[in-house]
């Protein structure tokens, strides 16, 4: 197996991660009968990103590599917003 295989093989499953967050979407918002974005969707997006980001660099793409970059730094932001949001656990006495 070449290295140009296995980085297909990386292409292909961070794109299939980042489609995956898409099914979670879907899922979450039928279960509830109205439109939702779950947290799962975030943590989709950031390791298909990411993975993609990977594949990218790879190829020496640079409008692939713009794009990726970009898109994790919206993603990376929308879960640090759900991280201060949450609720402080309670400190043990």
């Amino acid at each position: 197996m070449t290295t140009d295989y296995i980085w297909l093989g990386v292409g292909l499953v961070g794109q299939a991660l980042f489609s995956a967050r898409f099914l979670v979407q879907w899922i979450a918002s039928e279960r509830r009968k109205r439109s939702v974005v779950p947290l799962a969707f975030w943590y989709f997006s950031v390791g298909g990103g990411v993975t993609l980001l990977a594949y990218a660099i790879y190829r020496r793409d640079p409008v692939f590599i713009l794009g990726q970059g970009a898109g994790l730094f919206v993603y990376a932001r929308n879960l640090w917003l759900i991280y201060r949001a949450s609720p402080a656990p309670l400190a043990e006495s």
